[in-house]
C-alpha cells in the first residue's frame, strides 16, 4: 500500500512539473535606444523568440525613449513612459495583443519607472529628470481610465524604482542624488516617511525627504544610472531601486555605489542589515512567494540570485552582454526574465534564468538599450 502510495505521489508530481515545463511564456520590453516594443516567447517549443515588434513616440527626427513599462493587474493593457519630450515626457497606455493605443498622458521630466496599483486603477511614475538640473523632482499618479494625472507628489532628486507594497497602500522610490528611500501614502496621496540610506548615517524620518548633498554627483551622471565606480573613499548608497518585500514587513533597497542590498523594516522604520551585492547592483525583483531576491548587475555583467532569508547569493550568471537592467519574474516563480542594455553597436537582449536549476537557460536579441521588461501572460500546452 505504501509503494503505491508513494508511486501516485510520484506520478503526480511529476505531471506537475510537466505541466510547468510545457507552459509557454510571454513577455513585453522596451528598448530605449531604438523606440521599439518587442514581446518575447519563450517555452519549451520555442525557445526564446521574438514574437512581434511595434514602434513607440511620435518625435519624426529624435529618439521618444521608451523607458518603463509595466502590465495592468489583469494583463488587458500596458503602459510604456516615454521619457523624452519638448520638455516634458508622457505616460502611453496600449491593449495587450493587438497593440493599440488607447491613450496618453503627459507627465514630468524624463518619466521612468513605474507600478501599478493592485486594482489596476492608477500608475505611479517617476519624473527621474535625467537632463534637468539637479532639484528635487516627483513621482506622478495616473488614473488609468481615462489616463489623468490626478496628483504630483514631490520627493527628491532623481527618484527611481518606483514599487508598490502588496496590498497596494505604500508606494517607494528612492532618490539617487539625496540618498534617501522614499515612502508615499497612496490614500493621502503625499509622502509619509523617508529613510537616510548612506552608510553610518542610516535613519528614519517621518515627513517628505530632506535635500542632501550627493557624495557622487559628478560619478552617477558621468556614468549614466551607475555605469561607473564610485570613488574608493565614497561611502554613499546611490540608490538605485526599491523592493518591498512579498511576505514580510521590509523594503529591499539595492545601493549601485557601494553595491549592498539595504534591507528596511517598514513597520519600526528602521535598519534591518545590509547584505553585500555585487558590483553596481542596479535593479531588483522578488518571487511571488517571498524566498529569492533577483539583483541585477550593472557594473559586473551578471545577475544575482538570494536567499531573502539568509541574504547568501545562491547563484550568479554572467550575461551576454553589458550593463544588465531590468528582471520580471513569472507568476509561478518557475522563470525570471532578465533585460540587458548592450553598449554601442549592441542590441539588447532578453535572458531567461530557470530558477529551479538557477541556470539561463535561453537568450535573444532585441532592440538596442532593452530596459523597461514586465511579464504578460502564461498559456499551458
Amino acid at each position: 500500500m505504501k509503494n503505491w502510495v508513494f508511486s501516485l505521489l510520484l506520478y503526480l508530481l511529476g505531471s506537475v512539473s510537466l505541466y510547468a515545463q510545457e507552459r509557454t511564456y510571454y513577455v513585453y520590453v522596451a528598448s530605449e535606444a531604438a523606440d521599439k516594443i518587442t514581446v518575447v516567447r519563450f517555452g519549451p517549443a520555442v525557445a526564446a523568440t521574438v514574437d512581434h515588434e511595434l514602434t513607440t513616440g511620435i518625435m519624426p527626427i529624435d529618439i521618444d525613449g521608451p523607458h518603463g513599462l509595466a502590465i495592468s493587474p489583469d494583463q488587458k493593457y500596458y503602459y510604456v513612459s516615454i521619457a523624452h519630450g519638448q520638455p516634458f515626457g508622457s505616460l502611453w497606455k496600449y491593449s495587450t495583443g493587438d497593440d493599440k493605443l488607447i491613450g496618453r498622458v503627459t507627465l514630468g521630466m524624463f518619466p521612468a519607472t513605474m507600478d501599478l496599483s493592485p486594482d489596476g486603477d492608477f500608475v505611479y511614475v517617476v519624473n527621474f529628470n535625467l537632463h534637468g538640473d539637479m532639484v528635487p523632482s516627483s513621482v506622478s499618479v495616473v488614473a488609468t481610465d481615462d489616463m489623468t494625472e490626478i496628483a504630483r507628489i514631490p520627493t527628491c532628486t532623481m527618484p527611481h524604482g518606483s514599487r508598490l507594497s502588496a496590498d497596494g497602500s505604500r508606494q517607494y522610490s528612492v532618490c539617487m542624488m539625496d540618498e534617501q528611500l522614499v515612502e508615499v501614502d497612496t490614500a493621502a496621496l503625499k509622502v509619509s516617511r523617508h529613510f537616510i540610506l548612506t552608510k553610518g548615517r542610516e535613519a528614519g524620518m517621518s515627513g517628505p525627504p530632506m535635500r542632501m548633498a550627493s557624495l557622487n554627483h559628478e560619478a552617477q551622471v558621468s556614468g549614466g544610472h551607475g555605469t561607473e565606480p564610485p570613488e574608493p573613499s565614497n561611502i554613499s548608497c546611490s540608490p538605485t531601486w526599491a523592493q518591498p518585500a512579498k511576505t514580510r514587513s521590509s523594503v529591499f533597497v539595492a545601493c549601485n555605489g557601494s553595491s549592498e542590498i539595504v534591507e528596511v523594516d517598514t513597520k519600526t522604520w528602521k535598519l534591518v542589515r545590509r547584505i553585500p551585492a555585487r558590483a553596481g547592483v542596479y535593479n531588483l525583483g522578488m518571487t511571488k512567494d517571498g524566498g529569492k531576491l533577483i539583483a541585477t548587475n550593472r557594473r559586473d555583467q551578471s545577475v544575482s540570485i538570494l536567499d531573502v532569508d539568509s541574504g547568501k547569493e545562491l547563484a550568479r550568471l554572467s550575461t551576454k552582454r553589458k550593463v544588465v537592467h531590468g528582471v520580471a519574474v513569472t507568476p509561478d516563480d518557475r522563470y525570471a526574465f532578465i533585460s540587458v542594455e548592450g553598449i554601442a553597436a549592441d542590441p539588447g537582449t532578453v535572458e531567461v534564468i530557470d530558477l529551479r536549476t538557477m541556470k539561463t537557460v535561453a537568450t535573444v536579441d532585441v532592440a538596442p538599450q532593452a530596459g523597461g521588461i514586465d511579464f504578460w501572460k502564461m498559456e499551458a500546452k
